[in-house]
């Protein structure tokens, strides 16, 4: 028998420590070699530390949340000869995803009446949601984990515990939630970003032109390329008024007292995810047409929400687009993307009654609210750069033609 250490891994580009997300494993576990033993987290990006060699867990160093120095000790495996140790080539740091497949033939079984079971925070509020206790679930992962699967087939199986009206009944439980993980990356994020003199311009828009062109381009086109929400449309509008307003196209170093405008414009575009808000980046969004904006979008969305952006993905972006869909509201106040100095907020479409050409016509409205950093952004330059943006989205023809 022989000890094999595992360490943090070194993600690169200079971090000296990551964030303990989740352990896969326990002390007494068996692993095979590039089994997941653990997620840890940098920035907003989650890497899996895989076990270069297969063995026995005798020792897991730190708990969620702790902030573990690249290079100390993440973990002890105890191998079966020193030669496992030896002979294996160890796993790179960080090479694989989050998204692993499960073996074909993986164990099911459900945990032990004191044992807890082994399960993502997002698997634990799925189960929640729908009242099951994960005690009573057979996972299917690697060493009985449980997955959304098992969590969806436990209820079909009328397992989850029907929901109980209970009016006019005093609660008094209290729920203590660590915030740790992504959740505590937004938190820090927010707070710098916060700190940013913020000036917030909202602007009407009538989007009915833009709609209109919008349903034929979806009409002629997707079946053979894909259908296309606003979003491509704003983001080419934008790609053009930074043109003639690069102030906006910017990040602003405080420390240094820089201002750096990119002629490249690198679009963050707000995700929700089960773990919270992440902005993966369309990198160079100057040289795509509309499907490839789309289909970018709809790459990074899908690879942040399954937790599989990398950092590179994740940072960045030069200026950012916002917008909660159909919840967008009537207006909202974006927070900036520090350190970038602008940021532009989508409301919801709506249908009003509207005087057009001396007439009361039904026209689809929506408001624009941005915000700004007031340090380098004054009010009249934001106002200026948001009505560019309105006379692109109402007269969409002026978004091909340069």
């Amino acid at each position: 028998m022989t000890i094999h250490i595992v360490k943090v891994p070194d993600i690169g580009e200079g971090i000296a420590e990551v964030e303990l997300v989740e352990w896969r494993v326990r002390p007494g576990d068996a692993v095979e070699a590039d089994q997941p033993l653990a997620d840890v987290m940098t920035d907003k990006a989650t890497v899996e530390v895989p076990s270069p060699v297969s063995g026995k867990v005798v020792a897991a160093n730190g708990k969620p949340g702790d902030k573990l120095a690249v290079g100390s000790e993440l973990a002890r495996l105890e191998t079966g000869a020193a030669s496992d140790a030896d002979t294996r080539e160890p796993a790179p740091a960080g090479s694989s995803t989050r998204a692993q497949v499960s073996p074909p033939s993986a164990p099911q079984r459900s945990a032990a009446p004191n044992e807890k079971a082994l399960a993502s925070p997002s698997v634990r509020r799925h189960a929640r949601e729908l009242g099951i206790e994960l005690a009573q679930v057979r996972g299917t992962g690697p060493e009985g984990r449980i997955v959304h699967g098992d969590i969806v087939q436990h209820a079909a199986r009328g397992s989850a515990k029907p929901a109980v009206a209970q009016r006019y009944v005093e609660r008094n439980g209290e729920h203590a939630m660590p915030v740790i993980g992504m959740r505590r990356q937004i938190a820090q994020h927010m707070q710098a970003s916060l700190r940013i003199p913020h000036f917030t311009y909202v602007e009407e828009v009538d989007v009915t032109e833009l709609e209109a062109l919008r349903s034929k381009v979806n009409d002629r086109f997707a079946a053979s390329r894909r259908r296309i929400t606003i979003l491509p449309f704003l983001m080419r509008a934008i790609v053009l008024a930074v043109q003639t307003f690069p102030q906006m196209n910017a990040r602003f170093d405080e420390e240094k007292g820089i201002v750096t405008r990119y002629d490249a414009v690198h679009l963050g575009v707000a995700t929700q995810t089960d773990a919270g808000l992440t902005v993966p980046v369309v990198r160079h969004a100057e040289s795509r047409d509309l499907w490839a904006s789309a289909a970018e979008v709809a790459r990074l969305a899908a690879a942040a929400r399954a937790g599989k952006a990398t950092r590179d993905e994740l940072s960045g972006s030069t200026i950012t687009i916002t917008s909660l869909g159909p919840l967008g509201g009537i207006v909202t106040t974006p927070v900036i993307n520090a350190p970038e100095v602008a940021i532009i907020g989508v409301n919801r479409i709506v249908e009003r009654p509207v005087v057009h050409m001396s007439a009361i016509v039904p026209r689809r409205l929506m408001n624009l609210s941005s915000s700004f950093d007031h340090r380098v952004i004054d009010g009249a330059q934001a106002a200026e750069f948001v009505q560019a943006l309105r006379g692109y989205l109402e007269c969409p023809a002026l978004l091909f033609v340069e």
